[in-house]
């Protein structure tokens, strides 16, 4: 009979996972000047913060589908800002032929 491993993945790695995760989505977000990187480490938050859903429906409440049913809304919305973040990067990149955020200034007069 193989080795059948019986022992779950405690829910504390799943949550240093998700925040590092977090972490480096946020570095990514503060430390790029390029707009599409901006976007990439949002997405990596939105990703830590499905895997902190997930773990959390697993670990509190399994039976129960909200857990899932938030992580999909979550999906959404990220499809959502990157299909939104991107056509505004496209658009200002076609009037400014820049996508680096501190030379982004359409608001100035």
């Amino acid at each position: 009979m193989p080795y059948i491993l019986t022992m779950a993945v405690p829910l504390s790695w799943y949550l240093l996972v998700a925040a590092a995760l977090f972490s480096v989505g946020f570095f990514g977000v503060l430390s790029r000047r390029n707009a599409v990187a901006a976007l990439m480490g949002v997405e990596l938050m939105l990703n830590a913060v499905n895997i902190n859903l997930l773990a959390f429906w697993r670990y509190v409440r399994p039976t129960d589908m909200t857990g899932q049913i938030f992580a999909v809304f979550v999906l959404a919305v990220a499809a959502a800002e990157a299909a939104v973040g991107l056509a505004l990067i496209i658009s200002i990149y076609r009037t400014r032929s820049t996508i680096n955020v501190d030379e982004i200034d359409l608001l100035k007069g």
